[in-house]
């Protein structure tokens, strides 16, 4: 496959660093792109972000507004991210993060994605990489003379199609989650937050609870931090803090490590971060994804919820619920941006625990929701070792297109 190499510049519009300061925050307006925005694995992630006020918008875009087809980049602290700019994006650059504007006469801007989440350009960068006492950083005025090589555009553009195909199937996956997911929420709100149960019309009230029920505190309906015994083998799934998610149930990734320290749990737990309970998308996850008997550990930052008269899905959606997050954020002490919360809070919510017949109906509709989330995940994880797997191979011209 003939290359044509040169310096990024050489394919570029123009290339940009972002403002080395941060705007005032606001509840609403265009979004200030910070690193956390761009997934390890390539592409945005806007589930939580940082806005920007339309007063401040011109000032944030002097240098360039991100416009489709512009390719984002992280230079400094958390290296090799990048993601492609969408068509209905508005915002600006946040620290640390730059930009490249492909000329679309010489370089498609999907393959340029793809070529920056390749171990050739990664080779590159690293060799530029100026250590820090805190943290890494790539210089960026030096960055458009940084060495690439690219085959025909005709080429780049059908390397990319195959390359998006895997992607498109990903994002489709990730939608139908969030659905599923969407819908068990929803459920849970009408049965057991706004007490719509079937059959609530015929069921008499009493002390302000539906017959059957009982009041007891979340310390009582699930075990805060329980015990767990490791499983005998030398080795455990470990997830980082940054491995939960922020609006959904699915832990993102997960490395394996030897010892016995750390947070411990097991299928059916529901992990809550203990430093980033927000109202809507605190970092929160169900564990379903180890083998059977299998336990895993993590950061000490989350907490641990085991149910004792809940099903495990009742916990966990529980831990979504607005009146649950609250509580737990009002128990926060801590000096500022260390606050942490109290475990003791757990006693001081009450909640209406169902009968158990009732349980097992709502358990019985959400449990395949669940299931389908886990076999999403899966195929997720297949699609994307299958990418990475042809990514260098095409980029290398192992594989003819």
């Amino acid at each position: 496959m003939r290359l044509t190499q040169g310096a990024i510049k050489d394919f570029s519009l123009g290339i940009y660093d972002g403002p080395h300061a941060t705007p005032k925050e606001s509840e609403e307006g265009p979004i200030f792109l910070g690193i956390k925005n761009v997934r390890s694995e390539g592409g945005l992630d806007l589930s939580e972000i940082r806005h920007i006020s339309e007063n401040e918008y011109p000032r944030w875009t002097k240098r360039v507004v991100p416009q489709e087809g512009d390719i984002v980049f992280s230079y400094e602290a958390t290296l090799h991210r990048y993601a492609k700019i969408p068509e209905d994006f508005r915002g600006c650059l946040g620290r640390r993060m730059g930009l490249v504007r492909p000329d679309p006469r010489k370089l498609d801007s999907s393959y340029l994605l793809y070529y920056f989440l390749g171990t050739k350009w990664r080779s590159e960068v690293e060799s530029h990489v100026i250590t820090g006492a805190t943290v890494d950083r790539v210089p960026i005025k030096d960055f458009p003379d940084f060495r690439v090589s690219f085959p025909p555009l005709p080429i780049q553009t059908r390397i990319a199609d195959i390359l998006s195909a895997y992607d498109d199937l990903i994002e489709n996956n990730k939608r139908r989650m969030q659905l599923l997911e969407e819908a068990a929420r929803q459920l849970y709100r009408e049965w057991f937050v706004r007490l719509r149960f079937p059959g609530h019309e015929h069921t008499k009230v009493v002390d302000g609870l539906p017959e059957g029920w009982e009041r007891s505190s979340a310390s009582e309906a699930i075990s805060v931090n329980p015990r767990t015994k490791l499983s005998d083998n030398q080795t455990h799934p470990w997830v980082e803090m940054a491995d939960l998610p922020t609006n959904f149930m699915v832990v993102s990734r997960y490395s394996h490590r030897e010892g016995r320290t750390g947070s411990k749990f097991r299928n059916g737990d529901t992990l809550l971060a203990r430093i980033t309970p927000c109202l809507e998308n605190g970092k929160t996850a169900y564990v379903n994804f180890f083998g059977e008997n299998e336990t895993g550990r993590g950061s000490t930052e989350f907490i641990v919820l085991r149910p004792r008269k809940l099903t495990p899905e009742m916990t966990y959606l529980l831990a979504r619920t607005y009146d649950f997050r609250e509580n737990a954020i009002k128990s926060m002490v801590g000096s500022s941006g260390r606050q942490r919360v109290q475990e003791s809070c757990f006693e001081k919510f009450i909640l209406a625990v169902p009968p158990p017949p009732l349980q097992a109906a709502f358990t019985e509709t959400v449990r395949p929701m669940f299931g389908q989330i886990r076999n999403l995940t899966l195929q997720n994880q297949k699609l994307r070792a299958a990418r990475d797997l042809f990514l260098p191979k095409l980029m290398n011209g192992e594989i003819a297109v």
